[in-house]
């Protein structure tokens, strides 16, 4: 009977984050991960029908999808719950909560802008620690990232080097010189 199951039974059953509303894109990757540990991202993000194309076994696919479409409703609270009720497929109740809580394409477009906006105007404050500024910056490069930006590590290396407060000047040349710039990871 293991055999037919969906999850592996080596593998524990995860804790499922609750989405109540406030930070989707954080809650999108957890779950993103979650799904995909247990092989049903493709059925989320591709859908049954696409998945049943790939020459898998009809009655499989719709049980991978009850499974993910499961393990969503797990990870929405009940006061978000009436949002995805009606969705027949775990890729549908997965694009009404992205459509809502991240927006379409152009809201995604604008959101995106908006944040790389904020990434070129951050600056160190001058009582503020090197590894909070360091948060600060990953925060938005992760929210850049979470809406599909290619944000290469020189660049964000570069930008903390230039933005950090000026009693930090003396070292950044030293860095420089000791390293190679296009290898250094933040």
């Amino acid at each position: 009977m293991a055999e037919n199951s969906v999850l592996p039974t080596s593998y524990p059953n995860p804790i499922i984050p609750v989405f109540k509303g406030e930070g989707y894109e954080h809650w999108s990757l957890r779950m993103k991960t979650i799904l995909r540990s247990h092989e049903l991202w493709d059925v989320v993000y591709l859908g049954v029908t696409a998945v049943n194309d790939a020459s898998q076994d009809r009655r499989e696919s719709r049980k991978k999808d009850a499974l993910a479409m499961s393990l969503i409703q797990q990870g929405v609270h009940d006061h978000l719950f009436s949002r995805i009720a009606a969705a027949e497929y775990a890729k549908d109740t997965w694009e009404i909560l992205q459509v809502e809580f991240q927006g379409d394409s152009q809201v995604q477009s604008v959101k995106l802008q908006s944040l790389r906006r904020d990434f070129e105007n951050l600056g160190m404050k001058d009582d503020e620690a090197i590894g909070d500024y360091f948060s600060r910056v990953m925060d938005n490069v992760g929210r850049q990232r979470s809406y599909g930006e290619e944000v290469i590590d020189q660049k964000i290396v570069e930008k903390i080097f230039r933005s950090l407060s000026p009693k930090y000047d003396y070292v950044i040349p030293s860095i420089e010189v000791v390293f190679d710039m296009s290898e250094v990871t933040p």
